[in-house]
């Protein structure tokens, strides 16, 4: 794996639900926003259908809270929310249209989303809502740079996007060292308390974590990395 480029200031990480980010992508946000970049965070949902013994209402009050925790524990200021309904995401131009309005407002150099493959390392098959939002940002990238795409939202192109990160996927290509960052990361995944309690089952985030950035930076040769996919539009 080759270390990810860090000469850049902003980035927008668009996840599918709150938590998504937290399993390891806000680390590698912890580092950034300690160097005094800026990372906007846009969900497409609020995650009101991951807990089966909540009012999906209700879960979506809480988990947004939650979520809005966890950026906090990384730098992160600013959380949108799409209000799309959780675990029915679909693929199409309504949601790269989304996307792409959010790229042009934010104008991010970098781009941070989770894996949209079929499969997770090691196996076990991918949600829907991941597959379908995560293609959906890697088209959205050339949507929004193309003036032609996209008319109606009377908003510049936005050419500047360099590169996509995509955590959590079978095809990682780049690392971040986020050696001295493993704690705020593993704050910003346990701020999601509710979440794990309502799943009944239980969770260390940080031997999760650690199992994680661990043995990726022993096989770049730092103490801790986060790998990634690395996707240029």
């Amino acid at each position: 794996m080759e270390p990810v480029p860090e000469d850049w200031t902003r980035a927008l990480a668009i996840v599918a639900h709150p938590d998504d980010l937290e399993y390891g992508g806000s680390t590698a946000v912890a580092k950034w926003t300690a160097q005094g970049k800026t990372v906007v965070e846009l969900l497409a949902t609020r995650g009101e259908a991951g807990i089966d013994g909540m009012d999906p209402e209700e879960a979506a009050r809480v988990r947004s809270v939650e979520q809005v925790e966890a950026a906090r524990a990384v730098g992160v200021e600013n959380v949108e929310f799409l209000d799309l309904a959780d675990g029915i995401l679909e693929y199409g131009l309504p949601l790269r249209r989304l996307l792409a309005e959010a790229i042009r407002r934010h104008r991010p150099e970098v781009v941070l989303s989770l894996n949209f493959r079929d499969t997770f390392p090691g196996g076990g098959f991918n949600m829907a809502d991941h597959r379908a939002l995560g293609l959906a940002v890697v088209d959205a990238m050339r949507d929004a740079s193309n003036r032609w795409v996209f008319r109606d939202l009377d908003l510049e192109p936005w050419q500047g996007v360099r590169f996509a990160l995509f955590g959590g996927s079978p095809e990682c290509t780049h690392y971040v060292d986020v050696t001295g960052h493993l704690d705020a990361g593993i704050a910003s995944l346990e701020a999601h308390k509710v979440y794990f309690a309502g799943l009944g089952e239980e969770f260390d985030a940080r031997e999760f974590l650690t199992g994680l950035v661990g043995p990726a930076g022993e096989q770049v040769g730092v103490t801790h990395a986060m790998p990634f996919e690395l996707i240029e539009p």
